[in-house]
């Protein structure tokens, strides 16, 4: 069985492995399709915190069940797609009803070795199916269960002003569910680019650039309001601090981005603001299974989101070139 795993920052090496045996409790799945995200290719570079080397990437999964033992929900033969946040059940926040953020969590790909291979054994209660979408549906929907999961985070309602600052994969995942709640959606970035893609292809409203103009559009924007809801999908440290100041009196800023170093902030303009600061660690079931809802409805289309697809044995040589928002890279999924 052929793996491709991620010896050190910027290394990659493809490497051979006996074929996962069946045990109680989990299945196999022949992986068919793999989205590469923002945490695979941090990984790469090397700026991707909680993680070690080396490591087999890959958790943005579809893939067939091979073998399976008793299950009522999947069936050989199924195609699925991966909850990869495997958590412990028993600490606060599993017992509280948020496995996204266990105490002892370990995420397929970051913790523990991931998908980037032809077989894998997954827990039974990882997996998540739905009959009629696609292969390549179902490998994307984990970055879109990211940004759903940050948008229910918010508490986002009809009618209002969401920015979301970072207009790649996951910033345009959280896009997308902020209009499906209702919002009128506000995309940020310092890639013209991007934000011709959000305008032109995404059809967001409203677009605007990083940078010293950005407070005054926003300003006119929402007539003076600013936003109820902003959301950082960035990870960028000057993108986070700079988002305070987009934020409405009473409104929520939300983390989805991850960085490594310490925000700050004015404590007198966020207390006036009587604002809310949280973060949004990773996705539910209840975010997968709404994702898996509106790609069956067609609410959601996956059709512009990818934009690269390459087969396996191209992967080592084409990853590097995804760390570049110039190449127009929105997602890129592999075919193993």
């Amino acid at each position: 069985m052929k793996i491709l795993s991620c010896t050190s920052p910027g290394e990659f090496d493809y490497l051979e492995e006996d074929n996962p045996m069946l045990t109680e409790g989990r299945a196999i799945v022949k992986i068919k399709k793999v989205g590469v995200c923002g945490t695979d290719l941090h990984a790469f570079e090397g700026t991707q915190p909680f993680f070690s080397y080396p490591r087999i990437l890959g958790h943005e999964l579809a893939g067939e069940v091979v073998e399976i033992g008793e299950s009522k929900d999947i069936s050989k033969g199924d195609w699925i797609t991966v909850i990869p946040y495997f958590s412990c059940g028993i600490c606060v926040a599993c017992r509280n009803g948020k496995p996204n953020c266990c105490q002892k969590i370990s995420v397929f790909g970051v913790h523990e070795d991931g998908g980037m291979r032809e077989y894998v054994s997954l827990p039974v209660s990882s997996l998540v199916k739905r009959k009629g979408l696609s292969l390549e549906q179902l490998a994307v929907a984990e970055p879109f269960a990211i940004g759903a999961h940050g948008v229910r985070r918010a508490g986002v309602k009809p009618g209002q002003f969401v920015l979301v600052i970072g207009a790649g994969p996951i910033g345009l995942g959280v896009m997308e569910f902020a209009r499906i709640a209702g919002a009128q959606v506000i995309a940020m970035d310092i890639n013209e680019k991007r934000l011709e893609f959000c305008r032109d292809v995404w059809n967001i409203p409203h677009v605007v650039k990083a940078g010293k103009s950005a407070y005054d559009m926003i300003q006119e924007i929402t007539n003076g309001d600013f936003c109820d809801a902003v959301i950082d999908a960035t990870g960028s440290l000057a993108a986070i601090n700079q988002g305070f100041q987009y934020i409405a009196h009473g409104g929520a800023y939300v983390l989805v981005g991850l960085q490594k170093g310490e925000i700050a902030f004015s404590h007198p303009e966020f207390h006036k603001r009587e604002a809310t600061l949280m973060s949004s660690r990773n996705a539910t079931r209840e975010d997968f299974d709404q994702v898996l809802d509106a790609m069956a409805s067609g609410q959601l289309s996956v059709e512009n989101y990818i934009t690269h697809k390459v087969k396996f044995d191209q992967v080592k040589d084409d990853f590097q070139s995804w760390l570049n928002p110039e190449t127009g890279v929105i997602k890129a999924l592999v075919e193993v």
